[in-house]
């Protein structure tokens, strides 16, 4: 097995992006495309999952939908997978807004998550991730 290429994120590396209430990006900002290694034509109209890593269990993806879904803001750690296989970490918050066109809609901004931030985050998926292989 390959070992994937982690991107760290600098410190002020900051993701921004814009979905519609299915989760298709309408936005997507230059930070965003140059750490997932997409252009902005080959993320807009895609759903968010198009970055989405094998390694991040449904459950968190299913509490995020769940939060946000209710008017909340969602926050946590995720690993995301790039164009080329490769993957990185980030804090993300989610915000459900309304858009310029009165349509309902996601804001998520994304941040470098630390190490520590992300082996306990790693720690805590790994469990998940074995609770759901054995469901």
């Amino acid at each position: 097995m390959v070992a994937q290429k982690e991107t760290v994120l600098d410190d002020y590396a900051f993701l921004v992006s814009e979905t519609d209430e299915e989760g298709v990006i309408l936005f997507a900002n230059s930070d965003f495309c140059k750490i997932a290694e997409y252009g902005i034509d080959e993320l807009i109209g895609q759903p968010h999952s198009i970055v989405r890593h094998p390694d991040m269990p449904k459950v968190a993806f299913q509490d995020l939908w769940d939060t946000v879904k209710s008017g909340k803001v969602w926050t946590g750690y995720v690993k995301n997978a790039t164009k080329s296989g490769g993957f990185y970490w980030v804090y993300a918050t989610v915000y459900p807004f309304i858009t310029q066109n009165g349509a309902n809609g996601y804001l998520s901004c994304r941040r470098k998550a630390s190490r520590d931030e992300i082996e306990r985050a790693e720690y805590l998926y790994k469990g998940w991730m074995k609770e759901e292989k054995a469901s």
